[in-house]
């Protein structure tokens, strides 16, 4: 009850001053050539370096990382936006977590088990440690059922809220994937003059 009553109380303050820290995006390869056909997991990564592409454009301050390994522990201090992949179950305390902070890991069921104590996965874990909202599967969705990162977070930035911008880039609604937080955030309407 705690953490739910503080991701209202975050969003709404957030609201008001808008949404300010780092976006980090930790894709696991380099940007692909333009016109290279893709196989579905590189469509994936390639959309993690357009969410940093399109962050940057809209003033955030941006850390793209194409290293096959994560961000490591204490790498991400004043994070405002996380996306990335993939360990499963495995949380990495990698963040510092800014008020209002949106997580999204792309793992298959990282937002199982969000009431086990010992629990390591990805949302349950972003939750804990302060950010406001995260976006997870509760199964196995494929690759193909996440939201495409550069879409979702181009939306937010742009004021659009965190419900709107979930169910406009989610690509099959009452699937996995489900995002925890209050749907009428936004995060960045403050900035954008909403």
């Amino acid at each position: 009850p705690a953490v739910a009553r503080r991701l209202v109380d975050d969003s709404l303050a957030t609201e008001k001053a808008g949404l300010a820290g780092t976006a980090y995006i930790d894709a696991r390869w380099p940007a692909p050539p333009p016109g290279k056909r893709l196989g579905a997991y590189a469509v994936y990564d390639a959309s993690l370096h357009r969410a940093a592409s399109t962050l940057r454009a809209f003033g955030w301050p941006v850390v793209e990382d194409s290293r096959p390994a994560l961000f490591a522990s204490g790498e991400a201090p004043d994070a405002a936006l996380y996306c990335g992949w993939y360990k499963l179950g495995q949380y990495v305390d990698a963040f510092t977590w800014r008020r209002g902070a949106i997580g999204y890991h792309i793992a298959s069921a990282e937002c199982t088990t969000l009431h086990k104590p010992a629990s390591r996965v990805w949302c349950k874990r972003m939750l804990e440690e302060g950010a406001a909202a995260v976006i997870g599967p509760v199964y196995e969705p494929y690759v193909q059922g996440f939201p495409l990162p550069h879409r979702f977070f181009a939306l937010l930035a742009a004021g659009r809220g965190l419900g709107d911008a979930f169910a406009a880039t989610v690509p099959y609604l009452s699937w996995q994937v489900i995002l925890v937080g209050d749907p009428l955030y936004r995060p960045c309407a403050v900035l954008n003059g909403h």
